[in-house]
């Protein structure tokens, strides 16, 4: 989804306003649980990444026996992470990956071998994004994480669409092009900075921003990753819950690097501690 540049066309315009319409309507009900939080916003992010793994178990023929194992290994880190234990969440996917490998390659099963990918490409950001709810200022923290994926979206288009230009790997995505990814970027790195000096963050402004425009990079990358895994599996979308739009995987394919870079990095700077301290000392 990051960077969508769909080309000139007379359904362009109604295109556009469709994927406008579901846009917002997603993003309503996507901030609305992050606000509310708890088990709200952990059942949310386990509902989505099972629909992802789902998805990505039918593009590569998985059979649902597969999928559900992944699915139960999958609940069972969203309840680990939302009871604020993520290493020990990590440690269940990773069993869980490596188990269904081995039993994949003990079975001599090719094939199924994708669905321990699958499982880290869901798992990950799952755990990354209910870690990032559960901390002090965990509403902001995932608020700018949506939000610098929602910004790269749509600066890329408009950019890509004004501007057009050379493409960047059309192979694989043809509508990509450098001008959208550079206002995809541009847009990134503008929010980011915006956010961060109206949450209060300790952070320096031009280093948020240039965060904020290597997250779009990030971001581009998973949108290019997913692009492959649909050419590889000769499918359009990832799947038709969203009917016209495509699949679960097709509105998040952004969001999924980026989720687990975010949680990398709060992991270690901490901004919310800081935002604590400071309302601690204007108490």
């Amino acid at each position: 989804m990051a960077g969508a540049e769909p080309g000139a066309g007379p359904a362009g315009g109604s295109n556009l306003k469709s994927r406008v319409i579901v846009g917002a309507f997603l993003a309503v009900i996507a901030i609305a649980d992050i606000w509310v939080g708890g088990p709200a916003f952990t059942l949310m992010i386990g509902a989505g990444v099972g629909l992802v793994l789902w998805e990505w178990g039918a593009m590569h023929g998985t059979p649902q026996p597969w999928r559900i194992a992944g699915l139960a290994a999958l609940a069972g880190a969203c309840l680990m992470a939302h009871l604020g234990r993520p290493v020990p969440a990590l440690l269940l996917l990773l069993g869980a990956i490596l188990a269904l490998l081995a039993l994949s390659i003990l079975l001599r099963a090719g094939g199924k071998r994708w669905i321990s990918t699958g499982l880290a490409y869901a798992g990950l950001p799952a755990v990354s994004l209910i870690w990032l709810r559960g901390q002090p200022d965990g509403f902001a923290l995932v608020m700018w994480t949506m939000g610098l994926v929602w910004a790269t979206d749509i600066l890329a288009y408009f950019a890509g669409r004004s501007i057009g230009g050379p493409k960047i790997w059309p192979a694989i995505s043809p509508n990509k092009t450098w001008a959208g990814l550079l206002g995809g970027m541009a847009g990134a790195g503008a929010f980011s900075a915006l956010f961060a000096h109206f949450a209060g963050w300790p952070q320096s402004l031009p280093l948020m921003a240039l965060l904020g425009a290597g997250l779009a990079v990030v971001a581009q990358a998973g949108d290019f990753f997913e692009s492959w895994l649909k050419r590889r599996a000769g499918v359009k979308d990832s799947g038709t819950l969203l009917k016209a739009h495509g699949g679960i995987m097709d509105r998040v394919d952004g969001l999924v690097p980026v989720a687990c870079v975010v949680a990398l990095w709060a992991s270690q700077q901490r901004p919310a501690d800081y935002v604590m301290r400071v309302t601690e000392m204007l108490a």
